[in-house]
């Protein structure tokens, strides 16, 4: 939830506060309550553009939940649904993103229409759908880590998690999705958040790191592959990064996605073992790379052609154990 300052809880018996005297919209200090309500705004509009469009191609996230928060939806309130606030004119009026280097981007579109708000139809009021509910998720993290806020990508991190979670056969567990992914969103954030956090990028934990050793891998699994990629001038940049920033959740359909995630979680060195599994993806397809020019092998490797998460599973676990 976002509170305006001077909005109270009504069923608090506290009236509305008055503010203006010594906080007002146009008050430029940064402890301003009203300054932190449109930085708040910022944050939910990004936020709120990736989740609609989070896994299009599933009905899931469109659906209503069977849980929804009674507390923000109860009448008797007066907060204001995340829905609610980014429905407003003042809201819709500004496109803004905020990029990996903490840059915030605002520009206003040249024309609106009723449908560019949204690519999910919204729900009729007293219902939440999955979306909003991983919407929360979000922005409560980033209220309660300001160091990196929101970073486009943990969308795609946190949608995984809660599907788990919510689709769980067992209603009492599933009852408690939205905590239970929180939960575990908060701890999977705490092992790879300097993947999205760009001054860490060139240190020993940062993400151009990270790329190298997929590189350094490959060597010494496959020199002739690797030596090949060098050859055709193709960075581990060009595909790598967002095969590790999203432990390629962006590469394979969901039901895989949770399929590679369950080994990678599975094992103590689950990152290490991330680097294999894309040095497998690679030595999978190395026919069609060795063979293949630079433009040809860049939409391999950018739109990967191999969908048996199990081959490459398997694959990368010869890789390890030929260690």
């Amino acid at each position: 939830m976002i509170i305006q300052p001077g909005i109270a809880k009504a069923n608090l018996g506290v009236s509305r506060e008055d503010v203006t005297l010594e906080d007002h919209p146009l008050n430029p200090n940064p402890d301003s309550r009203w300054n932190t309500y449109f930085k708040d705004n910022e944050v939910l509009l990004q936020i709120d553009k990736d989740v609609r469009r989070l896994y299009p191609d599933m009905a899931f996230f469109q659906r209503p939940t069977d849980y929804p928060c009674l507390l923000i939806l109860d009448p008797q309130n007066e907060f204001e649904t995340l829905r609610r606030r980014v429905e407003q004119t003042t809201l819709k009026s500004q496109t803004v993103a905020r990029n990996r280097s903490g840059v915030t981007n605002v520009s206003s579109p040249l024309k609106s229409t009723p449908s560019s708000l949204s690519e999910y139809e919204v729900l009729p009021n007293g219902c939440e759908a999955h979306w909003e509910v991983v919407e929360r998720i979000l922005f409560i993290y980033a209220k309660l880590n300001p160091g990196i806020a929101y970073v486009q990508g943990m969308n795609e991190i946190v949608g995984p998690l809660y599907y788990t979670f919510a689709t769980d056969p067992n209603s009492e567990w599933k009852e408690h999705a939205e905590a239970d992914t929180f939960f575990c969103f908060t701890n999977l954030m705490a092992e790879i958040r300097d993947n999205f956090i760009k001054s860490l990028d060139d240190s020993q934990c940062g993400i151009t790191y990270k790329m190298e050793k997929v590189y350094s891998t490959l060597k010494e699994k496959d020199v002739e592959l690797y030596l090949k990629l060098q050859e055709q001038n193709i960075k581990p940049q060009f595909f790598a990064f967002r095969w590790l920033t999203l432990l390629l959740s962006q590469e394979f359909l969901l039901p895989d996605v949770i399929r590679i995630w369950d080994s990678l979680f599975a094992d103590d060195k689950r990152f290490d073992f991330l680097l294999l599994v894309c040095c497998a993806m690679l030595t999978l397809i190395r026919d069609q790379l060795l063979e293949g020019d630079f433009t040809l092998n860049m939409r391999l490797l950018q739109d990967y052609p191999i969908s048996d998460v199990h081959l490459i599973l398997k694959k990368a676990k010869e890789l390890q154990d030929s260690k």
